[in-house]
């Protein structure tokens, strides 16, 4: 059975080794780079199931390197690895595209069920037969996170299609927050649930080419995807 393959980027000598060592260990394959310079010049040619980002890196961010990868590969699992406790840093990851993040100082057994979850995603899509999904104007195909209009073709990142496919599956339901940080995150969290609104607005602006389709806050309790004839 092929090892999955991560791609670990962190500064810190001794939490990159004991980081790779641990990881190793629990049966991942790991290419694992100091700076986002070296990234930026093997990333053309190499392949991973999941990539881990150190936000603080010497000469090219864990931001900047999360906009590089989505260039390329919008499927790929980001994990942000971030010592800021601030927000608007957190929320910042998810708009370069990154899918989650773990905040320093973390357990290896948090790292390991946050690549573990992805990867069983990432596993399931890949295994599920092929399932076109309906929304108005909209053709949404989950396992090639591609979302279809006849003004044209959005690929989306892994998480933006978990959360589509959510509320597809529960449209013109009023759809609540922790259902949906549970069933996709895994958990309900503060800061998850600050992210889901993030993914929330980008699919709003995905779906905008359709008029019979509104994509509401319901205050205090959820969303709601409403689709009208």
């Amino acid at each position: 059975m092929t090892k999955p393959h991560l791609l670990y980027v962190e500064d810190d000598e001794t939490l990159g080794f004991v980081t790779r060592d641990n990881l190793e260990q629990n049966g991942f394959n790991v290419t694992h780079l100091v700076d986002g310079k070296s990234v930026l010049e093997v990333l053309p040619q190499i392949s991973f199931d999941l990539a881990i980002l150190d936000v603080m890196l010497p000469e090219v961010d864990g931001f900047t390197l999360a906009k590089k990868i989505r260039e390329t590969n919008r499927e790929v699992p980001i994990l942000f690895l971030t010592a800021k406790s601030l927000k608007e840093d957190r929320l910042k990851g998810f708009e370069t595209g990154a899918d989650d993040y773990i905040t320093k100082p973390y357990s290896i057994e948090e790292l390991i069920f946050r690549i573990q979850v992805f990867l069983k995603r990432s596993r399931l899509s890949i295994d599920d037969p092929p399932a076109i999904l309906n929304l108005g104007g909209f053709s949404f195909d989950h396992e090639n996170l591609l979302l279809s209009h006849s003004r044209g073709d959005k690929v989306l990142t892994q998480k933006e299609a978990d959360v589509l496919k959510y509320l597809i599956l529960h449209q013109n339901q009023v759809c609540k927050r922790k259902m949906i940080l549970e069933d996709v995150w895994g958990e309900d969290d503060y800061f998850m649930g600050r992210s889901l609104d993030v993914f929330i607005s980008r699919l709003r602006k995905y779906l905008a080419n359709e008029p019979r389709i509104q994509l509401n806050n319901i205050h205090g309790v959820g969303f709601k995807l409403k689709v009208n004839d």
